[in-house]
Parts: C-alpha cells; structure tokens; sequence
C-alpha cells in the first residue's frame, strides 16, 4: 500500500517531531517576550499528533512489518513494525505530557527552551526506535539524554531539581562512555557497526576479523558494556539509583515523560539490538540468563523499594524501576533461533504491549500528581485525604491508574501482565511469571494506599483547592480514557505488537 512511496516517507514520523521542535526556536526568536505559553503548546501539539497519525497510518498500511521493512542511509536506520508501534508510543505520551504542561509551567521563564527540549527529546526516542547500527543508536540516545538532563533540572530554583538533574548528568555521562566502549569493542570483534553484520561476525569472526584470537572474549566484554548502557536508560537495576531522585526532583510532567516514554524508548532499542546483534549462539555470552537475573532483581528491589516510601511521587519513581523489570521478561525469555521462535516472539510483542499499557497509566499517575502539585496538595499519601470527594473525577482516574499498574482485572495493566506473564510460561520460562506475579501482588499494597487515601482517609484539616488546571485536568482524564480503551482495543494491540515483534526473529 506505501510501496510507491520514497523510502523516506517511512522517517515522517521522526521528521515531524524534529521539525516541530525547529519550528519551536523559531517562534521564539521572533518573539522571545511572550509570556503566553499557548502558540508554544498549540505548535507542540499539532507536531506530535501529525507524528501520531503518521506513525499510526504507516502501521496500518503495513509498511512496517518484515515484508516490508525499509532500511535508509547505508542500512543505518531501519523502518519496521516495531519502529512505527514504538514511535506512536512516543507520540501519545509526548502529547499528554505537553498538555499538562501548559498548565504547570504558567508564569515561569524558559517556556519555548521547554517545549523544544520536550520534542528534541521526543525525536531522539523515536531515532533510537529506528536505530539499524550502533552508532546510530548511540548517537539518537545522546540526543534523548542530552535533552532529557537539562529537563530535569529546569526548575532552577528548586533544590530538588538541580540535585537530580546533577546525578541524571553524572550518572549518565558514566553510563554513556561505558556504551561508547562497548561499542567500540563490537567493532573491533566484528569490524561493522550495521546490527546485522555484527551478528555475522559474532557468528563468523573468520568473515571480518579474520579470525584472531580472543575475539570471543572481546564482544562478550563488549555486549556487557552495552547491556549496562541501556540498564541505565531503562532504569534497570544496577544501574536504577539515579531514578529516584530525578524523577522525584523533576518537574512532575517530566517525570512522567522520562518514566513513560524514555524507558520504552530504552527498551525499544535494547530490544533490536539484542535480538538482532547479538545472536546467543555467537556471542560467547548468555545475554539471556543475563536478562532472567536483572528481571527477577530489578522487580523486586523496585516493588520492595516502593513499598518503604512515604511519599507518592517516589513510591511512582521505585514503581518504574519493578515495570522495567515486567518488561525485561521480553529479552529474558527470549529463545531466538532455537524450536521456540514463535515464543520468542510471542513474549517480545506481549512486553511491547505492555509497555504501550504502561505509557498511558504511569503518565497518567505522575500528570495526577502534578495536579495535585499545582493544588498545593503534600506530597504524602496522608495528604491525598478527602481527595476523592473534591475532585471525583481525577480521583477515580487516578484510581484506574493505581488498579492498572498493579495489575487488577478488568483493567489493560491485567491483560498486559497476563499476556507477558502467559508468553513467559509458554516460553519455558514458568518462574519469571511466578516472579512477576508475586512482584504484582505485593504492589498492590502499596499503589492501594493511595486509593485509600483519595477515598476512605479524612483530611486532618479542610483543602482548599484553588484554580481549574483544564490542560493538567485534561489530560489526566484522557490518560484514563486510554488506559480503559485498551480493554476492548488489547486484542489488535497484541496482535499488532506481535507481528512487530516477529519481524526482528532470524
């Protein structure tokens, strides 16, 4: 159906995202005292949703899938299923994040540098969806990050932000030189930096390198290094104790943009070059029982973590850290090339969806806290009393964001889970799903406590909310909207997933 079209066309997406953030400087040269954040959202806006109904338009038209996958500039970038599934992601979280942000950032300086970054942000994530070699990926992760660091630590005057935003930077700096590293070992073991042809040369070193001695020892070095580097950006233990702190001293729309997208981002990436770069029978590693330890480990610490907290915006922040977990189930029961390719890629597609799931509910639960925020409400759980009577409405979102995170039927969290969990099992891998069914259970303590707060708690002395936030308002509603849509929509999300996710098997 798009096979008349130039290759490019499968780079709209991308393209609209970077030009709206072009389009952002620019209104803001020509006007740079404008106090009225409005053109500045309205411009973000338009941007993101032609990204969304591109990506969604080339995802229908099939012109992602591994029949019709399209490789630009030198076999560098990739257009295929899983690029076009995760950009719409993208997209859709980037959208709600604007909105809520108009809101948010009423009467601060730096509007326009903002919402640039946002989208510079949001074009970094989608390149890295696209990303056929490594240093492609390394370079669209740069620009995610870059843009993400100054993000963090927006509010200038906030102790809070500045000290997260100066750990995000350090902690990733680290993290980014020990990816460059990894890299360049790869290169050295195989001579290419194109996904395809490192595999070729894992599988064949005699082909690029011609065959020298510790070669093996090289790439497995090296892929331990990458593996690290994207444990980072996906908060993922042991690389999660700079989460915290940047998610909790961030701007909440912020936190809720790096804890949605930029992690599926990280995944997204993560997921094609392992799959494709790193074949199991050639890199002189077990990648995958490497995945089966940080998924187990990473639930755990963040599900146990997240129960200690005494603050909601953090107990948000170690809840990210156990949903990177879930989703490295994806990798950690990954068989590719052996009799279970089609549970490899059942297991894949159902953690992609998972994720899809995850942007819309965990945005949704950091954009309440926001509200909360622009209310003046604590931060404490003790503070969200009474809530549910003065605000129905974004209560009972927020409560289907509590319910859906912890994976309670009948909400699109549960059938995220149950598909991941089911994929697992399928895969041979019965215990990773009783991990992370346990793991679900005991964050059911701790996400119910704020809807015990919101509706059953009194407040120990009267709120007074003052003002209508309709853009933060907004787009909490809409965040529960899709995360209830996904109940009947989870059928073609899954089956949409899965063919994504089948194109990357050998």
């Amino acid at each position: 159906m798009t096979d008349h079209l130039p290759a490019w066309v499968g780079l709209a997406p991308v393209l609209a995202l970077a030009a709206t953030g072009l389009a952002l400087f620019v209104v803001d040269m020509l006007d740079p005292d404008d106090d009225s954040p409005t053109l500045l959202v309205g411009v973000s806006v338009v941007g993101t949703l032609t990204a969304l109904g591109l990506a969604g338009w080339l995802l229908s038209a099939g012109a992602g899938f591994a029949d019709g996958s399209r490789t630009l500039f030198g076999q560098a970038l990739v257009v295929d299923g899983m690029a076009l599934f995760f950009q719409a992601l993208f997209a859709a979280v980037t959208g709600l994040v604007l909105v809520a942000s108009f809101d948010y950032l009423q009467g601060r300086d730096y509007q326009a540098e903002y919402y640039a970054l946002i989208m510079l942000a949001a074009t970094g994530m989608a390149l890295m969806a696209t990303a056929n070699s490594l240093a492609t990926a390394f370079i669209s992760l740069e620009l995610a990050s870059l843009s993400s660091y100054a993000l963090v630590g927006f509010l200038k005057t906030n102790e809070g932000s500045v000290e997260g935003g100066l750990k995000y930077f350090l902690i990733g700096a680290l993290s980014s030189a020990v990816f460059a590293f990894g890299i360049s070992l790869l290169y050295g073991a195989t001579g290419s930096l194109i996904l395809s042809d490192v595999a070729a040369g894992l599988r064949e070193p005699a082909a690029l390198v011609g065959g020298a001695e510790g070669i093996s020892g090289i790439a497995a070095v090296g892929v331990l290094m990458v593996a690290g580097g994207f444990a980072f950006k996906t908060a993922s233990v042991p690389f999660q104790f700079w989460a915290p702190a940047a998610y909790e001293g961030a701007p909440a729309p912020v936190t809720a943009f790096l804890s949605s997208a930029s992690k599926a981002a990280g995944f997204a990436l993560m997921f094609r070059v392992f799959t494709v770069a790193f074949p199991l029978d050639g890199v002189g590693i077990d990648w995958m029982l490497l995945f089966q330890v940080l998924a187990v480990v990473t639930m755990t610490l963040g599900n146990f973590a997240a129960a200690t907290q005494e603050t909601v915006k953090r107990m948000l922040a170690y809840s990210s850290v156990g949903h990177a977990g879930y989703a490295l189930i994806g990798l950690a029961a990954w068989t590719g090339g052996s009799v279970a390719t089609a549970e490899s890629g059942s297991v894949l597609g159902a953690s992609m969806a998972h994720l899809l799931v995850y942007g819309f509910m965990n945005t949704g639960a950091f954009l309440f806290v926001a509200l909360a925020e622009n209310w003046g409400v604590g931060r404490r759980f003790e503070d969200y009393a009474g809530l549910g009577r003065q605000v129905p409405i974004a209560a009972v979102a927020m409560s289907v964001f509590m319910f859906s995170l912890a994976g309670l039927p009948p909400f699109g969290g549960f059938f995220s889970k149950l598909f991941l969990f089911g994929g697992a099992i399928d895969a041979g891998y019965w215990w990773l799903a009783a991990a992370g069914a346990v793991n679900s259970t005991l964050s059911l303590f701790y996400y119910s406590r704020v809807v015990k707060a919101l509706w059953l708690d009194d407040p120990d002395q009267p709120i007074e909310l003052t003002g209508t936030p309709t853009g933060l308002y907004a787009a909490v509603v809409v965040a529960a909207v899709g995360t209830l849509l996904l109940l009947p929509a989870f059928g073609p999300v899954i089956g949409t997933a899965e063919a994504a996710a089948a194109g990357l098997l050998p």
